[in-house]
């Protein structure tokens, strides 16, 4: 089987920094992204913050600041490829495009189906209210047309089994070439973080494209993991993902949870990609 290419993801979108270790100021970002590059990612994938005081909670598309997070985390770790996130609900979105066309990242998130994001508490209760992250098809075309304007691999992020489906009919349709999958699994109303479900996934992507799985959870998200590894995807987990790991402790960095991925990558026959092996397998400039 091909190497295993790791993505940490560093941080997330609206984690709480005073309650979790997750990184916001460009120090942070950057000294967690050697933690991760030290430990086998050669993929970050990355949110930003709002860096005012107190507002670490936040997201911002600040262009100015998503360059000095990605500049400090390129000087940290040296050929590191970087992955910027695009999620944004609601039909406004052309910041998000713009801050694309600024930054340049190697890879980009391209949300490639529509999903009802719900979560429940322990009494049934609604843990937020009922929303849509919307996606369709032309807001899919938009973000794919500033991605082949800018020269960014798009990342296509699958919530569930129709949205595989419908990355497929995107390469059939001409939209794209190729497809980068990434299966999105443990989100309470998408796919279940379950082993069982990737070959079924395998079996429904276009031949030929790569893989990997995020999955958000505890503990649970582990065997998928080293499920993944096992069946030749590429891995992927981070403080965005979970802050447990596989004995139910929690991760006091990204570090101890890339250092996880790259064992059962090994245990399953595999070697670990490096920055610079990663960007000659997937195309991307040395």
């Amino acid at each position: 089987m091909d190497k295993a290419i790791i993505t940490c993801a560093l941080t997330g979108v609206l984690t709480n920094p005073k309650q979790h270790p997750v990184p916001v100021t460009p120090a942070e970002m950057a000294s967690e992204a050697r933690r991760a590059y030290d430990a086998g990612a050669a993929i970050v994938h990355v949110h930003y913050r709002d860096q005012r005081e107190g507002m670490g909670h936040l997201p911002t598309w600040d262009p100015k600041i998503c360059g000095e997070i990605n500049a400090a985390i390129r000087a940290a770790c040296p050929g590191i490829i970087i992955n910027m996130t695009t999620g944004v609900v609601g039909p406004e979105y052309g910041y998000a495009l713009d801050y694309l066309r600024a930054c340049k990242p190697e890879m980009a998130a391209c949300n490639a189906g529509t999903l009802n994001y719900l979560k429940t508490k322990s009494d049934g209760s609604w843990a937020w209210p009922p929303m849509v992250f919307d996606n369709p098809v032309s807001k899919v075309k938009d973000y794919i047309a500033v991605m082949k304007e800018v020269g960014i691999i798009p990342e296509f992020e699958c919530f569930d089994l129709g949205i595989v489906r419908s990355v497929g009919l995107y390469i059939e349709n001409g939209m794209v070439d190729h497809a980068d999958y990434n299966f999105v699994m443990g989100v309470a109303s998408g796919m279940p973080a379950d082993p069982e479900l990737l070959p079924i996934l395998i079996k429904y992507k276009k031949p030929g494209m790569t893989w990997q799985a995020t999955v958000i959870g505890r503990e649970e998200i582990w065997p998928v993991h080293r499920r993944a590894a096992e069946l030749g995807g590429n891995l992927r987990t981070g403080l965005e993902d979970s802050f447990y790991l596989p004995d139910g402790s929690k991760a006091s960095s990204n570090g101890p949870m890339i250092e996880q991925l790259a064992n059962y990558a090994r245990a399953a026959g595999r070697s670990v990609a490096s920055p610079k092996e990663a960007r000659a397998m997937m195309g991307l400039p040395a």
